[in-house]
């Protein structure tokens, strides 16, 4: 088996800034709250440095636009240089476990993910590959095809 590190770095990297995605992802419902995580989600990361930040409708825009420099300042070191809000789709509320869906809620398995992503060298991209495949690793007894 060939070591996925270094086809993982290279296919982040074609995605420029994009990369720097996954730890502002991470952050934001803590960063914002539960209600505004409800009604913004970062979509974006331009080229230029820019959060683009999706909301439910323009009210929600106009009013995250003008707390910007304090959004920010709760991101601490994941805070991008600027923030742009507009209208756009958000993800879904994830569903409580049990709830509706019937489906198995598995913990996921860290240690096996860890042991998979240990022979990435870059410390950064081996906890986000880890998360990764440990959720990945829960969800793999599950009925859902991936196609």
């Amino acid at each position: 088996m060939e070591p996925v590190g270094n086809s993982v770095r290279r296919e982040l990297g074609r995605f420029g800034p994009a990369a720097g995605m996954a730890p502002l992802l991470e952050a934001w419902p803590f960063a914002v709250g539960p209600e505004i995580a409800r009604n913004a989600w970062p979509a974006r990361l331009a080229r230029d440095g820019t959060l683009h930040v999706h909301t439910t409708d323009s009210i929600w825009a106009f009013e995250l636009k003008s707390r910007a420099e304090e959004i920010r300042g709760r991101l601490g070191e994941h805070a991008p240089p600027r923030l742009a809000f507009a209208p756009g789709p958000i993800p879904e509320p994830s569903e409580t476990p049990g709830e509706e869906s019937g489906a198995r809620v598995r913990e996921p398995d860290v240690a096996r993910a860890d042991s998979l992503a240990r022979v990435i060298r870059d410390e950064d991209l081996r906890k986000v590959v880890a998360k990764a495949a440990a959720l990945s690793l829960a969800n793999a007894d599950n009925d859902r095809s991936f196609w």
